[in-house]
């Protein structure tokens, strides 16, 4: 019953990557296989059957041979970590009980790659966008994760970071986009050092899940950082332990299935799940099935199955933000009971107060503006990984670094004339700061001095440098007064930079330009196709889906319809 396709014939003449490349898991040994005598999952381990065949000593694959991209409990485990940032501020019940969820928190540190990004400037008004990364990790470091995840083999192996999605709110606290990257995607992992070993792992090229396991969930923060550019204020990772208990306290989700769908065939792929056309409430194992189908929903890729999650999130959300689950105190603190327990979080975000605090900011984003998107990606030349799609990747990417909604729905500013400079070119004072200090790429000395020459040629005598290095995606203007407006952006206009790349902050001292990577070289600004015009959402190959479009449906494949 595997789907054939002309991608699904040419990907079997690729090269198969390695298990190192893609990080197996679900019962697989680090060489990808199961050992000789693995009798494999049966019903006496407890938990569900490893999913799309998994038993099988090649560890089951994609559609057209290519390799699994499980993500097994992964929105669950999403689930958990969403639960405990909206829920556990809801338990209320008192000083005694945050005591006593805090002490159930595990803590790391925030970052484990170097100085990098530094925390972009507040708004005109003071306000800071909020950035979180939520982690599932895949560890069986107890009996229990060992049953949910039924791989007793794989007790030992450091964990993978399999799920991992940047949840960004706005400054304004307005809209809330969430963005998610496959588990195998090809990236940079930055040099990082173990905080309870002090082992050092060197930068490498690697999947994403893989970072997770070079030193903690600081070094994953610290990638995320690399490869969008964009700064992230704290992580919460959760294992696998009570996420299909808080499955149930919910009572059920919607979902909805466009057809007939049985995730099953005779060669042992598909999940189990099994539901008639229509919308059901799922719970239990069934909500387990529900996030782990990949075969029977669209193409019978990791594409379909994140899309399935989405919209189970969203169906989750909608019910908790609308009251009709979890009324009762006591099922609400069991609730956040499990939550805590699963969670590690950084050392930022180390008290049950902070989750609470997060919970009200979280919580004042109406469903409408929240958008769940996965980063733009392609595969790679021989199809056995996942890269960023150019382009619409870094666009996207762009898109949360400058707090604009993903959905298009911010509100536009009505068109006014430019102010005109009202300083002499002469007189004004601009302070020029390398920015390029990249963990990966390492800082490019003397940037600084060579855009304050370029200045100085075009007029701005009193232009001087910052010797200190920091680190920033985008070379931007930042100045307080409102009155120095139309000077940035005579200055940036002079630099040949975006009018994007000018912005009012209540923190500037001054007008402050810092040269980002975006301009690691030369003394003329790099210009891109779209400089002058920033996207306003995110492009049509992010998939985007609304919290509150209820009527989403998941497109069945008709191989696996009864």
């Amino acid at each position: 019953m595997r789907q054939s396709s002309v991608r699904g014939d040419r990907s079997r003449r690729r090269r198969e990557p390695d298990a190192q490349e893609l990080g197996w898991d679900d019962g697989l040994y680090a060489d990808g296989g199961l050992p000789p005598d693995a009798p494999g999952w049966t019903p006496a381990d407890g938990g569900v059957p490893p999913e799309d065949g998994d038993t099988s000593a090649d560890g089951g694959h994609r559609k057209g041979g290519r390799p699994r991209r499980g993500k097994g409990r992964k929105v669950l485990r999403w689930t958990a970590l969403s639960l405990a940032v909206l829920i556990v501020g809801g338990a209320g019940a008192g000083y005694w009980y945050y005591e006593h969820l805090n002490a159930n928190l595990r803590k790391a540190p925030r970052s484990l790659g170097g100085g990098g990004l530094k925390k972009p400037d507040p708004n005109a008004f003071g306000q800071s966008p909020l950035n979180i990364l939520l982690l599932g990790s895949d560890g069986r470091n107890s009996a229990e994760n060992i049953k949910l995840g039924g791989a007793r083999q794989d007790a030992d192996r450091k964990p993978l970071a399999d799920v991992q999605m940047l949840l960004h709110v706005s400054a304004d606290r307005s809209n809330m986009s969430v963005i998610s990257i496959p588990r195998d995607t090809r990236v940079t992992i930055p040099q990082c050092t173990d905080p309870k070993t002090h082992q050092v792992y060197p930068q490498t090229s690697a999947a994403i899940n893989q970072s997770l396991q070079h030193g903690g969930p600081g070094c994953t923060l610290a990638t995320w950082q690399e490869l969008t550019g964009v700064y992230i204020d704290h992580f919460m990772m959760v294992d696998f332990s009570g996420v299909v208990s808080m499955a149930d306290a919910i009572g059920g989700v919607p979902v909805c299935v466009d057809n007939n769908v049985y995730s099953h065939d005779s060669k042992g792929h598909g999940s189990g799940l099994k539901l008639t056309k229509g919308t059901h409430s799922v719970k239990g194992v069934q909500a387990l099935q529900w996030l782990r189908t990949r075969y029977g929903f669209e193409d019978n890729t990791d594409i379909g199955r994140a899309k399935a999650q989405h919209m189970y999130m969203n169906s989750m959300v909608r019910q908790l933000k609308q009251g009709t689950k979890l009324t009762d105190p006591g099922q609400l603190r069991d609730l956040a009971e499990a939550a805590t327990k699963s969670l590690t979080v950084d050392d930022g975000l180390d008290t049950v107060k902070k989750l609470y605090d997060l919970g009200g900011d979280l919580n004042r984003v109406p469903t409408k503006r929240i958008t769940m998107v996965t980063m733009p990606w392609q595969y790679s030349p021989d199809e056995s990984y996942v890269m960023p799609k150019p382009g619409d990747a870094e666009a996207t990417f762009a898109l949360l670094r400058n707090d604009t909604a993903l959905d298009g729905k911010d509100k536009k500013k009505k068109a006014t004339p430019d102010p005109k400079a009202s300083t002499p070119k002469g007189e004004l004072k601009v302070v020029v700061q390398n920015g390029t200090n990249s963990t990966v790429n390492g800082p490019v000395s003397g940037r600084a001095a060579v855009i304050q020459q370029r200045l100085a040629g075009l007029g701005y005598g009193a232009a001087g440098t910052d010797p200190a290095l920091t680190t920033q995606a985008d070379t931007t203007i930042t100045y307080r007064d409102k009155g120095l407006r139309g000077d940035a952006l005579a200055l940036a206009k002079a630099l040949g930079l975006p009018k994007g790349a000018v912005r009012e902050s209540s923190s500037a001292t001054g007008m402050r330009l810092v040269i980002g990577n975006d301009w690691r070289n030369g003394s003329a600004y790099p210009k891109t196709s779209g400089d002058d015009k920033s996207a306003d959402k995110a492009p049509d190959s992010a998939d985007a889906l609304n919290g509150e479009d209820s009527k989403a449906c998941m497109k069945v494949n008709p191989q696996y319809s009864f």
